[in-house]
């Protein structure tokens, strides 16, 4: 059985892997070269990591502080460069340190190539970092 390599049906399967906590998993589906951008980091947060491992230890300890339970909203756009797709998400959870409320909506350009990412922007909300319990890249601010 082949896996599809089409840049949405690799982003739903990450997302998947993401709601399962397979981070390692997640971490699979990135080119080994492949460019991690956060265009809204506040000061302090990385903008950009460059290598599977550099987003692999940004990662790591995801799932111990942000417990994630759904995507209700995921539409996906193609663009006019084949590899390439917008997202507009919305990821809803819960946050282990303090069990409060987890809701994020999120604006990502990804580009997948032989079924890899390799240059994802994620344009995500800084303002939710007034919660210290979402502060889960401690090793690489």
């Amino acid at each position: 059985m082949t896996t599809n390599t089409a840049p949405a049906d690799v982003y739903r399967r990450g997302l998947r892997l993401l709601l399962d906590k397979n981070i390692p998993g997640w971490i699979d589906l990135w080119h080994e070269d492949g460019i991690l951008e956060f265009p809204f980091a506040p000061e302090g947060w990385p903008q950009r990591l460059e290598g599977r491992a550099a987003v692999a230890a940004y990662l790591r300890g995801y799932p111990e502080h942000i417990d994630l339970h759904a995507f209700p909203h995921v539409e996906i756009h193609q663009t006019l460069a084949p590899r390439t797709i917008v997202v507009e998400m919305r990821g809803v959870g819960r946050l282990v340190e303090t069990g409060g409320p987890f809701d994020m909506s999120y604006i990502a350009v990804v580009t997948v190539e032989d079924g890899l990412i390799t240059h994802y922007r994620d344009y995500w909300n800084p303002l939710a970092l007034q919660d210290p319990a979402t502060h889960f890249a401690g090793s690489v601010r």
